[in-house]
């Protein structure tokens, strides 16, 4: 708390300082607002840098952009100013949307799309959760309006007077496409010698970067980027304006994700309650713990000891709370809820891409990136295509250049997640050797180390070796995408996204996947114990795997989210707070080392962390790699939901801090969906449905006690727990360690969990009928639940739209509205022009005639 006061007093120090300091805080000399700014060491005096620099500047003059320096320290900041014309001309080139003056017509069109909220409903709703709405005084409320395609021809249709026309993120979006293609060397221009990227790379300039608005940032501080503020919505507008449609889709998403888990979570904890109300109706559990003296065989085969069922009572409890009757309702539940989440969002952002003016934009006109471009012209096989084309975006032949790139590429992807499975491996058989020898944690005979202790410690194994694992491989899957061939930022971000989330499916899923599908089903009989590496398989609990399940399941998904929060916040703030004593006590000049005084918003931006082209990749992942755990998994953990929804109304806050606070403001980037994301979502809820059935048949006792039923006449289940226990002769024992200890204690047989003939029937230990009824009953519930759910899926994404009729509706009338507007707007140029060239010609005929008649006069005359 020490320090954080010192930190807020040492901040607002710098800010009332750089007030005083400088009076140009945010602006040219004349009152012109800064809108980029581009940072280079002042003194770096060599030829090169220099000319690159002059010939690079003035061609961004030549654009139009107006720039100024300032020189007050060793970095030097050109200031970089559009004025409205290069707005207007590239606002036309890149068909960017903006919003027209009112048309006659357009508030019957609005008025009856937004009809349903000003039901009595919608109103008493708005009253309800008056404590969820936003500030209207800092975001007031904004009208809807129609949308068009820029062009100068009609600018008079355009609404040039709102103060909100031309939006910052627009404004910065235009000057970093004009820096990307300009040039900064003399002679053939080529890929090697264009855009800022490459400046920088090249350490012309230290770094390129649009400037945060001290007003606007400090409202989205107050109201969005605060913890207090958890419950109330997002102004995704004022995020659209401030960061682009690109970062706020993103935010916007992440809010209706949270929303969703809401209804989910509250039906996970009323499915846990469940469990807690009718525990003492679990007849597994009530046999077990009712002074059960069911003598069970040893779990490894040296130094374990027979053991009492009875001793597994408080795991069978803990176990029925999530295998109980509600297990597979809630599995149903899940199903549906995740494709209602995903279709319900479509439609929801349809409404929100319409209301930024981005209906109908894609990538089409999105230009090569500066990489791509200067990595195909080191190529001497493309020169021939590189000078025909100007050195412009050339065919590039997949099989003679692409190929070899992809192949090896995704080729190391598979070894990495060949690697992930080797390293689950190694756990499951660390798991199997502590079994298999005494314990430094416990008694190698006690049920709480065998039942907590062992798998607890092997969670958190886990989730330290996926975590080393992600941070490498993050790291080499930029270097494989660099390697690629890809034209588009696009392509290049869809690239490293589903390479890294391939990876991060199997690194993260694995153990998860081996405990629900694996984990006790080949083990064997006493007698012959399947084995790997000489070490007996783990065998799970007389209640099942699910237990053990819903522990991994909670270690990885709370530990992958605090280490991510450590990560993303904490060491930001450091970094940030470790810069603000530098500066304050001259930190870096004791070390004979350069530091930036933040004396206005130019200089404090630089000091921020930069802002990389992907950076909602970081964010995505996270948030989708938690969508996989509830929708595969949540089964085993009915409370998972409500975990997440914790994890998540907290994340929204502190991205938005992390991106206020300690990061440099993004550049604009249009958008009209969340991109791959999206597929990647759909292609888990559909794995999800086979997951789920899986589990249920194989994980939970649900299909068992079916059988038992079926086959008996036991409707109460008394006989149930005995059903699931064979019999074993301790003499037919082949490890001799074991048999000399069951004669030394006396025991001649004992139990196990498993279906199998008694010693005594014919075949002794081999599969009886009830087994194979079981197993196809099993197969015969995997195959009827997932046609079912993915017929009753079907059947939902049928029933909801991606676009609403309502909206579809409004769209239809507003391109009708636009094109009549437009005609008409054609038709009085038409007759401007028309009486424009009337009153010239008359204007020229009554010259003539005033000619004439004098002339005339003088004849007669």
């Amino acid at each position: 708390m020490f320090c954080t006061n010192i930190c807020k007093a040492l901040r607002s120090c710098l800010e009332s300082n750089s007030v005083t300091k400088d009076p140009t805080y945010r602006s040219f000399e004349d009152g012109r607002s800064v809108d980029f700014v581009l940072a280079y060491n002042g003194d770096d005096k060599s030829a090169t840098a220099v000319d690159k620099r002059r010939f690079f500047e003035n061609n961004l003059k030549r654009e139009g952009l107006q720039l100024e320096l300032y020189s007050q320290q060793w970095v030097h900041f050109m200031k970089l100013h559009a004025p409205m014309e290069v707005l207007y001309r590239y606002a036309e080139i890149l068909k960017i949307k903006m919003p027209m003056k009112v048309i006659p017509g357009q508030e019957q069109i609005i008025a009856e799309s937004t009809r349903e909220l000003k039901s009595c409903w919608s109103r008493m709703c708005r009253s309800l959760f008056s404590s969820v709405q936003l500030n209207n005084d800092v975001f007031p409320e904004r009208g809807q309006r129609i949308h068009m395609e820029f062009a100068v021809k009609y600018l008079k249709l355009y609404d040039t007077e709102h103060p909100n026309y031309f939006d910052d993120s627009t404004r910065y979006s235009i000057i970093n496409f004009i820096m990307q293609r300009q040039h900064f060397e003399k002679g053939d221009e080529t890929a090697e010698s264009r855009g800022i990227e490459k400046l920088v790379e090249d350490g012309v300039y230290l770094c390129a970067y649009a400037l945060h608005d001290k007003g606007k940032r400090d409202d989205l501080l107050n109201e969005w980027a605060k913890i207090g503020n958890w419950k109330k919505l997002q102004p995704l507008d004022n995020i659209k304006d401030y960061f682009g449609a690109k970062v706020a889709l993103y935010y916007a998403w992440l809010g209706f994700y949270t929303q969703m888990l809401i209804p989910i979570s509250i039906l996970g904890i009323f499915f846990f309650l469940y469990g807690f109300v009718t525990w003492s109706s679990d007849p597994i559990s009530y046999d077990i713990c009712n002074g059960n003296e069911t003598i069970m065989c040893p779990q490894c085969d040296r130094g374990c000891k027979f053991w009492l069922l009875n001793e597994t009572c408080t795991s069978s409890q803990f176990n029925y709370l999530i295998d109980n009757k509600m297990t597979m309702v809630f599995a149903f539940v899940m199903a549906i809820w995740a494709v209602a989440y995903l279709e319900l969002w479509k439609r929801y952002s349809a409404g929100l891409v319409h209301r930024w003016g981005l209906t109908g934009f894609n990538h089409h006109v999105e230009h090569p990136r500066p990489q791509y471009l200067a990595k195909i012209s080191k190529s001497k096989k493309l020169q021939d295509k590189l000078q025909a084309k100007n050195g412009f975006d050339p065919d590039v032949p997949f099989w003679s250049f692409k190929f070899l790139p992809n192949f090896t590429s995704y080729s190391i992807v598979v070894l990495f997640m060949c690697i992930s499975v080797i390293a689950v491996a190694a756990i499951i058989i660390y798991r199997m050797a502590q079994r298999a020898s005494s314990s430094i944690i416990g008694s190698e005979n006690s049920m709480t180390y065998k039942i907590m202790v062992l798998p607890i410690t092997a969670g958190f194994l886990d989730l330290i070796v996926i975590s080393v694992l992600d941070l490498v491989y993050s790291k080499l899957a930029i270097s494989l995408t660099n390697y690629e061939y890809c034209r588009t930022q696009t392509e290049y971000d869809e690239s490293l996204t589903i390479k890294n989330y391939v990876f991060q499916f199997v690194n993260y899923y694995s153990s998860l996947f081996y405990i629900a599908f694996l984990k006790g089903k080949f083990v064997g009989y006493p007698s012959k114990y399947n084995r790997i590496f000489n070490f007996r398989q783990e065998e799970c609990n007389p209640g099942g795997c699910l237990m053990e399940l819903c522990m991994q399941l909670v270690i990885i998904m709370v530990g992958k989210q605090a280490v991510n929060a450590i990560v993303e916040m904490l060491i930001p703030y450091l970094m940030r707070v470790f810069k603000e004593f530098s500066q304050r006590y001259d930190f870096f000049k004791r070390r004979n080392e350069k530091t930036v005084p933040s004396i206005n918003q130019f200089t404090e931006d630089f000091n921020l962390l930069p802002v990389e082209n992907n950076s909602l990749y970081a964010e995505y992942l996270e948030m989708v790699v938690q969508y996989g755990f509830i929708t595969l998994f949540s089964l085993a953990f009915p409370l998972a939901p409500l975990l997440a929804l914790i994890n998540n109304v907290m994340e929204v806050r502190l991205d938005a801090i992390k991106m206020l606070r300690f990061i440099r403001r993004p550049v604009g980037m249009r958008a009209h969906n969340i991109g791959v994301w999206q597929n990647i979502m759909s292609v888990v809820t559909h794995i999800s449905v086979a997951s789920s059935a899986m589990i249920i048949a194989f994980s939970t006792n649900f299909i068992p006690k079916l059988v038992y039923k079926a086959t008996h006449d036991d409707p109460e289940l008394d006989g149930y727990l005995n059903f699931t226990l064979a019999t074993f002769y301790t003499k037919d024992y082949r490890t001799q360690s074991l048999l000399d200890y069951s004669n030394e204690a006396n025991v001649t047989l004992c139990h196990y969990i498993e279906f199998r003939n008694d010693p005594w029937e014919n075949p002794p230990y081999k599969r009886p009928m009830i087994y194979w009824k079981i197993l196809t009953a099993r197969l015969a519930f995997i195959v009827i639940y997932q046609n079912i759910i993915s017929m009753l899926q079907g059947i939902l994404r049928w029933a909801v739209p991606d676009v609403s009729a309502r909206l579809l509706k409004r769209i239809k009338r507003e391109n009708f509205l636009l094109r009549e507007r437009i005609i008409e707007y054609e038709k009085e140029l038409t007759q401007s022009l028309a009486q424009q060239q009337e009153e010239s010609l008359r204007l020229r005929l009554n010259g003539n005639n005033a000619t004439t008649l004098n002339d005339n006069a003088t004849t007669y005359v």
